[in-house]
C-alpha cells in the first residue's frame, strides 16, 4: 500500500451524475498518472440525479438495459452503485490502456453510507472531496439513480439495506 495514497469520499446525495462521474474519473486517472494510486469512495449512490424529464431518461436507460440479448450479454447494470461505477468507467480508458483498468480498482461506489465514513471523523488517510465545483442547484426536470434502478426492475430489498 502506497503511503502518500488518500481516499478521496464523495457524497453522491443530490450530484449530477455525469458531473460527479467525470471529476471522480479525473481524480483516478491522474492517480494512475503520477503513481500515487488515489482511492475514490462515493457513497449514497442511489442519491445521485440525472437531469430531464422522467419519461425521457427512463427511456434512455431502459434501451441502455434492453439492448442486448438478455442471457449472452453485454449486460447493463440495474443497481444504482453500479450504474454510477458503470458511467465512470465510460469516462476511463478503460478498454484502450492498463492505466484505466488499474484506475477502476481504486473505486467503490456503495448504497448508502458504511458507518466508519459517516459523520465528521473519517479514518486516517481519507479525506471529503473537493465538492464545491459539483455543487449547483437542482435542474427543475431530475431523476434520482434509485428511482430509475426501480424502473429497471433492481431487487429494491437490497436498496433499503434489507435481506
Amino acid at each position: 500500500m502506497d503511503e502518500d495514497a488518500t481516499t478521496y469520499v464523495f457524497d453522491a446525495s443530490n450530484m449530477i451524475l455525469g458531473r460527479l462521474a467525470s471529476h471522480v474519473a479525473k481524480i483516478l486517472i491522474e492517480g494512475q498518472k503520477t503513481g500515487s494510486q488515489d482511492r475514490v469512495i462515493v457513497v449514497n449512490a442511489e442519491n445521485a440525479v440525472v437531469s430531464g424529464s422522467k419519461k425521457a431518461v427512463f427511456a434512455t436507460y431502459r434501451k441502455k438495459y434492453e439492448l442486448n440479448h438478455a442471457r449472452k450479454g453485454p449486460f447493463f447494470p440495474r443497481m444504482p452503485d453500479k450504474i454510477l461505477k458503470r458511467t465512470v468507467r465510460g469516462m476511463l480508458p478503460y478498454q484502450k490502456k492498463t492505466s484505466g483498468r488499474n484506475a477502476i480498482r481504486n473505486l467503490r461506489v456503495t448504497i448508502g453510507c458504511p458507518s466508519h465514513l459517516s459523520g465528521e471523523d473519517l479514518p486516517d488517510g481519507h479525506e471529503m472531496g473537493d465538492a464545491s465545483q459539483l455543487t449547483r442547484s437542482l435542474p427543475q426536470k431530475y431523476v434520482q439513480l434509485g428511482k430509475i434502478s426501480e424502473n429497471l426492475g433492481a431487487p429494491m430489498n437490497r436498496l433499503r439495506g434489507e435481506s
